[in-house]
């Protein structure tokens, strides 16, 4: 029965093109929490930025990328590269803490490179379609920042 159940999945899907989760109207999307380790490192040493995929259905597109940056404590940014991300905003990013950066309390972020990923709904929103200055046009957006413990 399975066997038949699953053939017919398959015929239908072949027949319409495509099919999804959520072929109308998806729920809100954000991208997936992210987390930092370790969360104590001094300058050289390396961390690893990481999230889940998303349990919900984004469709970053198979050339995603993540952009992670650093701010000092005066919230100076003194790193930022991007990555490769997968189509459900799962990713591994590692880099090594700049030389120079001083002892004390920083701030790490990574946010979809390219996108405007960050509105009231959810809506994972091309930036194509909004251009501005640096190319991104966000909106009642508060971008999550993770601590990172600069030590000597």
């Amino acid at each position: 029965m399975a066997v038949v159940q699953c053939l017919v999945v398959v015929a239908v899907c072949g027949a319409l093109g495509s099919c999804s989760r959520y072929p109308v109207n998806p729920p809100p999307c954000f991208p997936p929490k992210y987390s930092v380790q370790p969360t104590t490192a001094r300058p050289g040493e390396t961390i690893t930025v990481s999230a889940p995929d998303a349990t919900c259905n984004p469709s970053y597109g198979m050339d995603a990328r993540i952009e992670v940056s650093v701010t000092d404590a005066a919230g100076t940014e003194v790193f930022k590269k991007t990555g490769p991300m997968n189509n459900d905003g799962g990713f591994a990013f590692t880099f090594k803490v700049p030389a120079g950066l001083k002892p004390g309390r920083a701030g790490v972020t990574a946010v979809p490179y390219g996108l405007d990923w960050c509105d009231d709904t959810g809506k994972n929103n091309r930036l194509s379609r909004q251009k501005t200055g640096d190319g991104i046009a966000r909106t009642s957006c508060v971008i999550p920042v993770v601590p990172l413990t600069i030590r000597p």
